[in-house]
């Protein structure tokens, strides 16, 4: 845990000027433990001006009513009043006891501080004065009546501390608050912002995208459809794009949705990679999967990761490398997954193709998970993906 000072200056909501920094005991310290320490230092401060005078030394009762008096301060927290009441009453027979002067008040003093800190003046007022009347009656000479007139300057010097103390902590308390608000409002203020823009960008996407692939699709079923009608074979192009329309149609809702809900739908990840690999197979593209180590469930991200991985990169090979043999490779490791997707091609390609859009994509995804991804040719030709997720086992495995 640490202290105050170790976090930056809080700032208020109607001011620029940073909260001012409150000096306390180690902030690491619980409250208790604090108030022991005081009232250590009050008592061994007593007994030290007690233990300084000339012989004779105070005796056993001396030592109990300075050792009660000043120990109590350390539960002032839970009982300010009586705690107050309690070492006024030792340190005034103290007094009476042994005549001992003004280092008597000390414990007396600190109980004033904690007793108006905490709210409670007049109580504070009124066990000051009858200390002080009995502190003047115990030595009633010139003398004493100087002492006792110092004694009354402690006192209100006491209280006005410990009004100032209450008020300052007031004031810390209210500003914190008011940060503590502006800052809440700041982030609902961006949440609600970030939440406009999903919506605006699904409705964009909505009328754009699902009118156009809609037109696709019912043009490509419809061709399809007359066709069949003539008895004429249905070329395996039209047939792909009927597929992918309708796929890009299944992928726009799924995509929409997120947008709105923030809710991913199932069925986005790898368990989708056969309809993926059919997919590319009709198309012409023939392509293989294997999987390697012990294949177990995956988080969400990392699966959902690794499908639009695969799927991206066989939608580069079907752009750029025709009909070209892909390979799929899914390895397991103990603590990532391995995804590898090569495909073959000639070996004296001079230059490696520009990374465009979906390749930068890759990178993002792969950067978000805290993975790598390496992408470029291979020396016997062709291209490969290879992207490495971290997904550590869960500890029940």
């Amino acid at each position: 845990m640490t202290s105050r000072w170790d976090h930056p200056a809080r700032w208020s909501a109607s001011a620029r000027w940073p909260a001012p920094a409150r000096w306390s005991a180690p902030a690491h310290w619980p409250a208790p433990a604090r108030d022991a320490v005081l009232a250590c230092i009050v008592c061994v401060a007593v007994l030290a001006a007690a233990l300084a005078r000339p012989a004779p030394g105070p005796d056993a009762l001396d030592l109990a009513l300075v050792l009660t008096g000043s120990l109590a301060l350390a539960a002032h927290r839970r009982a300010p009043v009586l705690v107050l009441a309690l070492t006024a009453a030792c340190m005034l027979g103290y007094v009476v006891h042994s005549q001992p002067g003004t280092s008597a008040a000390f414990p007396v003093v600190a109980g004033v501080h904690a007793v108006t800190r905490q709210g409670h003046r007049a109580a504070a007022g009124g066990l000051g004065v009858v200390f002080l009347v009995g502190f003047f009656a115990a030595s009633p000479s010139e003398s004493g009546l100087e002492r006792t007139l110092l004694l009354h300057g402690w006192f209100l010097c006491a209280g006005v501390t410990g009004l100032i103390d209450k008020n300052w902590q007031a004031y810390l308390r209210q500003t914190e608050e008011r940060a503590a608000e502006a800052e809440r409002t700041r982030e609902e203020a961006a949440l609600r912002r970030a939440g406009e823009e999903r919506l605006r960008i699904a409705r964009e996407l909505h009328d754009s995208l699902t009118h156009s692939i809609s037109i696709v699709k019912l043009q490509a079923g419809v061709a399809v459809h007359l066709a069949n009608k003539r008895g004429e074979e249905v070329p395996e192009a039209l047939l792909a794009i009927q597929e992918a329309s309708g796929e890009a149609m299944r992928e726009l809702r799924a995509t929409l949705e997120v947008l709105r809900t923030d809710v991913v739908p199932p069925g986005t990840g790898l368990d989708r990679l056969p309809e993926l690999v059919e997919r590319a197979d009709a198309a012409g593209l023939a392509t293989s999967v294997s999987v390697g180590g012990q294949e177990r469930p995956l988080p969400d991200a990392v699966d959902r990761a690794a499908y639009r991985i695969v799927q991206e990169a066989l939608t580069n090979v079907a752009r750029h490398a025709g009909r070209a043999r892909t390979t799929v490779r899914l390895t397991y490791g103990a603590a990532e997954l391995e995804v590898l997707v090569e495909n073959e091609g000639e070996a004296d390609v001079p230059v490696p193709p520009v990374e465009g859009r979906g390749l930068t994509g890759m990178r993002e995804r792969v950067a978000a998970l805290g993975g790598t991804l390496r992408a470029g040719p291979r020396p016997e030709g062709g291209f490969a993906v290879r992207a490495q997720l971290p997904c550590p086992p869960k500890e029940s495995e």
